[in-house]
């Protein structure tokens, strides 16, 4: 159901939702024209950037050099396409220097803020974009999350102020094995972080695989709704799964299906989601965003702890998936139209 052209940006913005996805998952060998080219053809024209190779092997956006930054800006050009979230691996670091069997890293947290929070914030004005992903810390493996609660809302509320001073916004995304692991958590930390630069971000399968039931995700995203700002989309089906998993193994992360075949409640949710976009559309527009982003990392051909890989079907598998979930609810989307393929043109001639 695709929204009529001849709507105004705002009014798409208040009764549409804006479709994207991390490219990455969508390449085999993520070069960069590989990715915008896949995503294009499903009819996207919105992405979150997180690894791509502009010619000089893989990268993740952190790490990439002025060069590689300006190809992608000409590329964007080429193939239509605009940046909606840096996929930053900012907060995926230990929160205590503590060994707990886990590989993840400990930074000391003013170096990190100076240093990585910083450069997040320079890919995110370097693509023209307001929004950086983001995670709640590691807590170490073994103690209860909500121990540590006021420490991560410390370190996050001056991770807020940092991309605040820079026209940003923050988004914390729900994941296994972190302090905000849980909708609950997350709101938690949103309620005592109380920065509207740090938003939260909704993702469905990060709570299935901890072995939430529908009834359960369907809670922890209510619990989300005084601070959500938008939403990943995965879903997740894992028939073994009895009751909750404290700790996930996110290396061997499995059982990824698109949001029409799993547990994740997608379609009761967006038939809330419906009516709340204007109010989530408002919240939104006042940091200059453009709209609603649900973001597709579909992780169908699997998952890991810094990313996930679909390929170029299986994408488009789940793309497919998320628009017959929207299409039953009504809510409005765009994909690229004959109308699109013109203006183009004009513009390139």
């Amino acid at each position: 159901m695709n929204s009529p052209s001849f709507l105004t940006k705002s009014a798409c913005a208040m009764s549409s939702v804006i479709l994207s996805g991390f490219a990455d998952e969508s390449a085999f060998s993520k070069r960069a024209n590989e990715q915008f080219a896949a995503l294009a053809a499903i009819g996207l024209q919105h992405y979150s950037i997180r690894f791509v190779d502009v010619g000089n092997g893989i990268k993740n956006v952190m790490m990439l050099e002025p060069s590689e930054i300006e190809t992608l800006q000409e590329l964007h050009k080429e193939y239509g396409m605009s940046v909606s979230s840096i996929g930053s691996p900012i907060g995926k670091v230990k929160l205590l220097d503590v060994e707990d069997g886990t590989s993840n890293k400990f930074i000391p947290f003013e170096k990190y803020l100076a240093e990585d929070v910083q450069t997040a914030c320079d890919r995110a004005e370097a693509f023209d974009c307001k929004l950086l992903r983001g995670f709640s810390f590691y807590h170490p493996k073994g103690t209860s999350p909500e121990d540590h609660i006021d420490q991560v809302s410390d370190q996050l509320g001056q991770i807020a102020e940092a991309c605040d001073k820079r026209g940003l916004t923050f988004g914390l995304e729900v994941e296994a094995n972190l302090v905000g692991q849980t909708g609950d958590l997350l709101a938690a930390i949103a309620e005592k972080v109380n920065n509207p630069a740090l938003v939260t971000i909704f993702d469905g399968a990060n709570m299935v695989m901890q072995g939430l039931t529908s009834d359960q995700v369907y809670a922890q995203y209510e619990a989300m709704k005084p601070s959500l700002g938008w939403l990943h989309i995965k879903d997740y089906k894992d028939p073994s799964l009895n009751g909750r998993v404290d700790h996930v193994d996110e290396e061997s992360a499995s059982h990824f299906v698109p949001a029409d075949q799993g547990d994740s409640a997608h379609e009761r949710i967006f038939e809330d989601l419906k009516t709340f976009l204007p109010t989530l559309a408002d919240r939104m527009s006042r940091r200059g965003v453009e709209g609603i982003y649900l973001d597709l990392e579909p992780h169908v051909r699997g998952g890991g702890q810094f990313g996930g890989f679909s390929g170029p079907d299986g994408f488009g598998i789940a793309a497919r998936g998320l628009c017959r979930v929207l299409d039953k609810v009504g809510i409005d989307y765009h994909l690229r139209t004959f109308e699109d393929l013109e203006a183009a043109k004009a513009q390139q001639s």
